[in-house]
């Protein structure tokens, strides 16, 4: 595909994904007004982001571990190495919650229902950081899943090598004892490559949910084990599929 048509690929996904979100948005205002209906958060998602696939040509392949229930909580630790990691991660089978980079509140309308629905973090403060483990644990006390990103953005220069993760995700999965569920995606960067103009490129759009890892009998003194562990799984994965 010529710059050209990526240029015209990427301004229709843009109207398409606009288009889509008003009447997403007039869904979401039920957890929105009422939180305990929180599940209905990835119900949405799914819809929303297999249509707005769909509508923008880009093929998309699930695969989900058999070991993973969909009544259980989790806390889901992607790869990131794109902006198309967030509609991939709400093809998500499991209902959950996002915890990410506050830069999208500035998004008109978006932005409203993403700091409503969602937990966001100004990654550069320490105060927000510690802000956001707090509103995570209470997420989890709560019976939600989280999605959160353990390299901690689109860090990384060199994908698909990722950057290390962080201890953010770990720390949350093995105070309230969470499995942590390893997620590869392992194509977006091609897809959609961070950039600073990021163009679609056609193909298809790939996640991998792996088997969880459970954290019941795990303690803080080994988070560093279990880190590897997700780090190990997804890496492997990815170059499996380089």
């Amino acid at each position: 595909m010529t710059k050209a048509l990526r240029i015209l690929h990427t301004a229709y996904g843009l109207l398409v994904f606009a288009l889509l979100f008003i009447p997403a948005f007039v869904l979401l205002l039920w957890p929105i007004l009422r939180p305990s209906h929180f599940r209905w958060v990835g119900m949405v998602n799914r819809a929303w982001a297999r249509l707005c696939f769909a509508l923008c040509f880009l093929p998309v392949r699930v695969t989900v571990s058999p070991a993973l229930d969909r009544q259980r909580q989790y806390i889901f630790c992607p790869n990131h190495f794109s902006y198309l990691d967030i509609p991939t991660m709400g093809l998500n089978p499991v209902n959950a919650i996002f915890v990410g980079k506050n830069d999208m509140e500035k998004i008109p309308l978006f932005g409203f229902m993403y700091r409503s629905l969602h937990i966001t973090v100004n990654r550069a403060s320490l105060r927000s950081r510690s802000h956001t483990l707090r509103r995570s644990l209470q997420a989890l006390d709560e019976g939600k899943s989280l999605v959160i990103y353990p390299e901690g953005g689109i860090v990384t220069t060199d994908p698909p090598r990722m950057a290390p993760f962080k201890d953010g995700a770990f720390r949350a999965a093995i105070e309230k004892k969470v499995p942590v569920v390893p997620v590869t995606i392992p194509y977006n960067w091609k897809r959609m490559p961070d950039t600073p103009w990021p163009l679609l490129h056609a193909g298809r759009v790939e996640v991998i949910f792996h088997d969880p890892i459970e954290t019941a009998h795990r303690t803080l003194d080994r988070i560093d084990d279990l880190k590897q562990e997700v780090f190990g799984v997804i890496e492997r994965e990815l170059q499996r599929h380089r």
